[in-house]
């Protein structure tokens, strides 16, 4: 079994592709749950259906998606397809399911004097961070992949150079009022020990921002305790507390890493001569699928595509980098059918899920004029009739989900599942010149996803199964 694996790994088109110009610096993008409806979605939104946006001219091929036990994947066995080039079972990351870890493309970087970096939205120790940067027989073992994330318990001794997203709770000890740890380990003081700049807030972004790239590497932020907020929601925050965006924190994070690429002397984090490696992902598209919020999903995609404008820009400027982005999977089942006004997404300030928690909390008397003058009209759907507004009076732990629909009534969206689906996903390419070419040619056409790691590994001239090797000697008792 394992041969003829590692045999359907390396003999994969995109894994034979001949570089005359090798990138020096490699950027992979993950939508977290989009599928090509999305885009759809978004353009017609920005009123560009004849035009197109700029994303549009960046699709170069498909990718099919199934996990080893599962033709409908889960984040972390399509992470770990996408990070190692290899299928595991749903819930499983960067091992195989006998259990015997794999090597991640990161790591594979990370070993040959690469800098490396994982910018998301979610928690930075989510299913598709941890697949490039971890090995775990559950994507639960919250705790102990943030542990391995920043060398506390990497069995290579291996820590990410940029670590940028939520998840504060996972590296306080239990004695901190919001840890999320049943243990006394304390990781942002390791991280700190480390040479780590250690972020947890606005202003403390803002000082990164003015530094201009003169603060080291290595740097661990989160700017939650759990998941950062959407970004309908993060619009509304004050600004002096508001969390940083995706294009913000991916800006920051180009910016730090070309940095550390030109650093000499003894502390650099880099071998002379290497690039970086920096996986961005826009994680709560696939959140706002799975609660079918309309509002929500075209706000995730929206900041998707500044983001992908962003990094296809910061190409331009820097033509000795590439981009790939590809989703690891579809979440929600969404169409569009006939007469769909995606315009009826404008009205809304604050997504469901936020709404949801604001009815929740609310402790006065008048709950219908709660609903009626402050919920509906936050959701753009102050027009609700008199048996909606009767629904949601009635919906109980349903309350969230029922006011999506309320609004997918008036767009016109269909979700056909709150959970994923097996439809393939979309990938993108960008990089310029020869290279691009060459990128357009390796990726054109429809690719299984463990195909795009072994690309990777030729690009970068790493080694996945060196770093196979590196880890299995170390055996598996150290794999959570």
């Amino acid at each position: 079994m394992r041969s003829s694996l590692l045999l359907a790994a390396a003999s994969a088109p995109a894994a034979l592709a001949i570089f005359r110009d090798r990138p020096r610096n490699f950027i992979f993008v993950i939508p977290d749950g989009m599928a090509p409806v999305s885009q759809t979605i978004a353009r017609t939104f920005l009123e560009a259906q004849a035009d197109g946006i700029a994303i549009d001219q960046m699709p170069i091929g498909n990718t099919r998606t199934h996990s080893a036990n599962n033709f409908v994947t889960d984040s972390a066995a399509a992470g770990t397809a996408l990070a190692s080039g290899f299928k595991t079972n749903n819930g499983a990351l960067g091992v195989l399911p006998d259990g015997q870890p794999v090597g991640t493309i990161l790591e594979a970087a990370k070993l040959e004097g690469y800098l490396t970096g994982l910018v998301v939205t979610s928690v930075i120790n989510h299913a598709t961070p941890a697949a490039f940067s971890s090995h775990s027989v559950s994507r639960n073992a919250l705790p102990a992949i943030a542990a391995q994330q920043i060398g506390y318990s990497h069995p290579l001794n291996q820590s990410v150079d940029i670590l940028l997203g939520g998840g504060t709770c996972y590296f306080q000890p239990r004695s901190a009022p919001t840890s999320c740890r049943e243990d006394d380990t304390d990781l942002f003081a390791f991280a700190q020990s480390q040479g780590y700049t250690v972020l947890t807030n606005r202003s403390a972004f803002d000082a990164l921002s003015s530094s201009r790239g003169r603060t080291p590497l290595p740097w661990l932020g989160t700017f939650s305790p759990g998941d950062l907020a959407y970004d309908l929601d993060r619009q509304s925050q004050p600004e002096n507390v508001r969390e940083p965006s995706l294009s913000e924190m991916t800006s920051q994070a180009l910016s730090a890493l070309d940095a550390g690429v030109r650093c000499r002397g003894p502390r650099c984090r880099v071998q002379r001569g290497k690039g970086y490696f920096l996986m961005i992902e826009a994680s709560r598209i696939d959140h706002a699928s799975h609660a079918s919020d309309g509002a929500a999903h075209l706000h995730e995609v929206l900041e998707y595509n500044r983001v992908m404008q962003l990094v296809k820009e910061w190409i331009d400027e820097h033509p000795d980098t590439a981009m790939i982005s590809v989703a690891d999977h579809e979440t929600g089942g969404l169409t569009v059918p006939s007469r769909y006004d995606v315009s009826k997404l404008g009205g809304a300030k604050k997504t469901a899920e936020t709404l949801g928690e604001e009815w929740e909390r609310y402790n006065g008397t008048d709950r219908r004029g709660f609903l009626t003058g402050t919920v509906l009209p936050a959701y753009g759907v102050g027009d609700a009739s008199g048996a909606e507004v009767e629904r949601l009076l009635g919906s109980g732990e349903d309350f969230a989900l029922e006011l999506a629909n309320v609004l997918n009534a008036r767009s016109g969206l269909k979700w056909s599942t709150g959970g994923h689906t097996g439809v393939d996903t979309t990938l993108f390419g960008y990089a310029k010149g020869r290279m691009g070419e060459e990128l357009k040619v390796a990726l054109a056409g429809n690719h299984d996803n463990i195909e795009i790691p072994r690309y990777l590994e030729r690009a970068l001239d790493v080694s996945l199964d060196k770093v196979t090797r590196e880890l299995r000697a170390k055996g598996t008792a150290w794999i959570p």
